[in-house]
């Protein structure tokens, strides 16, 4: 799984740590991100190498996780997109899943693998 980076966008800095070590734990590359103006910036910039998206819905700032997750398919067609959330997120992206909280460690990455 080595060279698989994963953008975590979580505004929590306890489940944000949480969430990283998981994926860390497991050979990911994982850029992490306290806002989605500043995921927003790190995916306008990444090419190809970015393979997944994890966001929470609610973030502090401006931007949803959503509404990001709406531009990061934009700029990256076929990226893996997780929306992680405690309630329902409506409208999703197309082709995005959605992750409803509590979950388990082995279904986060599930769903990054799929």
């Amino acid at each position: 799984m080595s060279n698989f980076v994963t953008l975590l966008v979580e505004d929590d800095a306890f489940q944000r740590e949480v969430l990283a070590d998981v994926l860390k734990d497991e050979g990911f590359e994982v850029i992490e991100c306290t806002t989605a103006e500043s995921a927003e910036l790190i995916i306008a910039s990444t090419g190809a190498g970015l393979q997944a998206l994890i966001t929470d819905h609610n973030l502090a700032g401006k931007m949803s996780g959503t509404e990001l997750a709406h531009y990061a398919r934009s700029r990256h067609p076929h990226l893996n997109i997780v929306i992680i959330s405690g309630t329902s997120v409506n409208p999703m992206p197309v082709g995005t899943a959605f992750l409803q909280k509590p979950f388990s460690p082995e279904r986060l990455l599930d769903m990054v693998r799929e």
